[in-house]
């Protein structure tokens, strides 16, 4: 079906909001064109050949874009010879490159990859650290230069080469300016955006692809819309990627991603999107295509359960026969009520499946959406080419042995890019600090550092122990 059409019922009209058209290689997002699906790898930048043979198994299954993370120059290097080995294969889908951290890499990848994704909380100013800092006026409009004076070159070098550009905030890497400034906020959230956004305009530099990810599904779709009128406001009509980063895997993965990512595209916001699954990459993408292939349903669906919601309780009656679209239908048809608050109570009813399971599913949406937790929440990544540590099997351990333990938040990260500023929203951290070593926090304190891998799940669970 048409993701553009429009449904003549009054309210429940599904419309894609209106965006301009950016071309990533040979594969353009935005404007008219389908919502695009994409993913990104979990192998090292530097094995070319396992990172060939990921994006071909990512491509075969759909995706349309590939994510490759990019943390040194060598790295931004390889991709040239990382997207010669893929095209000899016949393979045409775009590469993006994922920098944080250092400017100078951006500006290297920036030569051989469709686009290339930077972290405005880490791109000029420095690695978070939780430090409130003091700026006057003049200081801060300085700081506001800084960030022109690096980010102008990499647009040109964008420019010369067609490279297209994602602007890409995460609530977990929010700069201590930032914070300082707007606290731990949507505003804040949206600001870290906009700085780079308005610099983009000025330079009349289109090629821009925006993101805003959080693991919190209510931060990240209060700081989209917030965007998205900030946006309409300033005369700004960049297409946009949706997220929830961390999600986890299984079941909890799926249904975290659904509330999140379809309480946005229900309202027809997003071009662009990505199911990060603590998973293998190329399992993302069927899960990613069902939620694209459901938008129109959904907001019909979440239109009439609206009007049906009764004594604070949110009614889904629903008739399907395979499980995983069932999970993600009523996730993504509850989802906004449920950021709105709009309910506090979910009942899901579909011939054929147990009852209790229903409810399990139910608690589970209810979770994801921040409204009553009745299980030990996880905040994993979906590792990438940064992870240092056996990711999957850890997060197996760690879920066997703390799923007693009811609501409580336990932060499993692959590195550091985004896991300290996770731990804000954890109540316990396992993260990733060096090859085989691992760092322990309780919230935003590290309690332990460089923990060889070997030992770090046993001491995560006495600290845990310890503590409760």
């Amino acid at each position: 079906m048409n993701q553009n059409m429009k449904r003549e019922e009054g309210s429940s009209a599904y419309r894609r909001r209106e965006s301009h058209e950016v071309w990533v290689g040979r594969t353009p997002m935005g404007g008219t064109n389908p919502i695009r699906i994409q993913s990104m790898t979990n192998t090292s930048t530097l094995d070319t050949e396992a990172s060939v043979r990921q994006i071909l198994r990512i491509a075969e299954a759909g995706g349309e874009y590939v994510r490759l993370t990019t943390q040194g120059v060598r790295e931004a290097e390889n991709m040239q010879r990382i997207s010669e080995a893929v095209r000899r294969a016949g393979c045409t889908v775009p590469l993006v490159a994922d920098v944080h951290f250092n400017p100078r890499v951006a500006e290297v990848a920036a030569l051989y990859c469709e686009k290339v994704r930077i972290n405005p909380g880490n791109y000029v100013d420095a690695a978070r650290q939780f430090k409130h800092l003091e700026y006057s006026d003049r200081e801060y409009a300085a700081e506001l230069q800084k960030i022109e004076a690096r980010l102008v070159p990499f647009l040109q070098i964008c420019r010369q080469h067609h490279t297209a550009v994602r602007i890409g905030v995460n609530h977990g890497s929010l700069s201590d300016r930032i914070m300082s400034r707007y606290g731990d906020t949507p505003e804040g959230i949206v600001e870290s955006c906009m700085e780079f956004l308005r610099i983009c305009q000025r330079e009349q530099f289109a090629d821009v692809v925006i993101s805003i990810k959080a693991s919190n599904t209510v931060v990240m779709v209060q700081s989209v819309r917030q965007l998205m009128a900030q946006m309409a406001q300033e005369g700004m009509t960049f297409p946009l990627h949706l997220g929830v980063t961390e999600a986890g895997e299984g079941e909890d993965g799926r249904v975290k991603s659904a509330v999140g990512i379809g309480a946005l595209l229900t309202e027809g916001i997003g071009d662009t999107i990505r199911v990060s699954l603590s998973e293998a990459p190329e399992r993302e993408i069927p899960v990613a295509r069902r939620l694209v292939e459901m938008v129109e349903e959904c907001a019909r669906l979440r239109h009439e359960a609206e009007q049906d919601i009764t004594d604070d309780t949110l009614a889904l009656r629903l008739s399907e026969r395979n499980w995983e679209d069932l999970q993600l239908k009523a996730a993504m048809a509850a989802g906004a009520l449920l950021i709105d608050r709009k309910a506090h109570h979910l009942v899901i009813e579909n011939a054929g499946f147990p009852a209790d399971r229903l409810t399990s599913l139910a608690d589970n949406i209810l979770q994801a959406a921040r409204i009553k937790f009745t299980k030990t929440e996880y905040i994993s990544c979906p590792g990438c080419g940064r992870t240092l540590y056996d990711l999957e099997g850890t997060i197996h351990r760690i879920k066997t042995a703390t799923a007693h333990l009811k609501g409580l938040k336990i932060a499993i990260m692959g590195c550091i890019v985004n896991g300290p500023g996770e731990m804000a929203d954890a109540d316990y951290g396992y993260v990733g600090a060096a090859r085989g070593k691992v760092s322990l926090y309780r919230r935003k304190e590290c309690i332990e550092r460089n923990i060889p891998e070997e030992e770090a799940v046993e001491k995560l669970l006495a600290l845990i122990n310890g503590d409760n």
